[in-house]
């Protein structure tokens, strides 16, 4: 299917309506210690991370994002809950983006008061829903599960729409994902405002990667979704480094040096794991769109990685280095990593 969705600007990035896919992440930091959080957003930007999200849970937050914005090179969006004067206040600090619960922000009075603030300043608004925000009155029609999730998320965005904002993103976020990746099929098709994915509280690092891969996985590979964050319970540099590789892996970033590697069995008479962690971390940040194996044995590896740009394959006491499949040199055992990393190096600097 087409889920071609609106596209809106966010502080000049654009979401949506067929642009690429774009990572966020969100500072750990108080958004009013300035210090600390610009040097966690450049860390962050260093990283890949297009789009940063920070906190503002009272005055001295929403004041500094003022002051942060003017250090970072990333739109920086605002998340504030249970009070409009604070959200005004970002906004008028130079936010590029709120993201608010119309539903705890107050009454109409309140949301209207923020949705001209919006407007005023032409910036988008993220709403949605997760897994612990659904409005009562669709667990109670439905119970916790993707209608309960969408219907909420839609009434946010009715709830803004009621006062003339139109540039809004939209979530759906649940821990479960099954139950994330049909609320965001659902949704695809009952809207075509650009989609924030991700999988909320997904956990620490390895399981958080696994969650976050397959729920956003298979919705990208339906051609849903606009912008992601993966969420880890760590350093939010992690969050980063695993939403491009997951851009990476499904296809949708291919500006990058893809490294294959087997992964061994018998016949690997070599360290080859070794030396394909080694190649891995050395182009890691790489934006030369390459492919190079590092294949355990000279019995399949050269056929099995004949579409490789570069590879080598090794048996017990000597490498085969080789190109497009077909063999090139042979070195011994000694020499191996050395000269292969020549080879590398020469396909990056050509």
């Amino acid at each position: 299917m087409n889920y071609l969705t609106k596209k809106i600007s966010v502080g000049g990035v654009k979401i949506g309506g067929g642009e690429s896919v774009k990572i966020q992440s969100m500072c750990t930091t108080k958004t009013s210690n300035v210090e600390s959080t610009v040097s966690q957003i450049s860390a962050l930007e260093n990283a890949g991370c297009e789009i940063i999200r920070v906190s503002v849970l009272d005055e001295e937050d929403a004041r500094a994002v003022k002051n942060v914005k003017s250090k970072i090179n990333i739109p920086l969006v605002a998340d504030i809950h249970f009070s409009s004067r604070l959200a005004v206040l970002a906004i008028e600090n130079g936010a590029d983006k709120v993201r608010i619960n119309p539903g705890n922000i107050g009454g109409d009075k309140e949301i209207k008061l923020v949705a001209d603030c919006i407007k005023s300043h032409k910036i988008p608004v993220r709403v949605g829903a997760n897994t612990g925000s659904v409005e009562k009155e669709f667990l109670n029609k439905y119970g916790k599960n993707e209608n309960s999730l969408v219907e909420s998320a839609l009434k946010s965005v009715a709830a803004l729409e009621l006062y003339g904002v139109n540039d809004i993103v939209i979530s759906v976020k649940a821990s479960s994902v099954p139950l994330t990746v049909k609320a965001y099929r659902l949704l695809a098709s009952r809207t075509d405002y650009p989609l924030h994915l991700g999988v909320t509280e997904a956990g620490t690092e390895e399981m958080a990667v696994v969650k976050s891969s397959a729920a956003m996985g298979a919705l990208l590979l339906d051609g849903i979704g606009d912008t992601i964050r993966v969420s880890i319970t760590d350093d939010p540099v992690k969050e980063v480094v695993a939403a491009r590789r997951l851009l990476r892996a499904v296809g949708l970033d291919e500006n990058f040096v893809n490294v294959i590697s087997c992964p061994t069995c018998g016949r690997c008479l070599w360290n080859s794991m070794e030396l394909a962690k080694k190649v891995t971390a050395f182009v890691e940040n790489s934006k030369k769109k390459l492919k190079i194996a590092v294949m355990g044995c000279v019995v399949n590896g050269p056929g099995e990685a004949k579409d490789c740009d570069l590879g080598i394959a090794g048996a017990q006491d000597y490498c085969v280095i080789f190109k497009n499949g077909e063999i090139v040199r042979k070195v011994s055992a000694e020499l191996a990593e050395a000269e292969f990393f020549k080879e590398i190096n020469a396909l990056l600097n050509d």
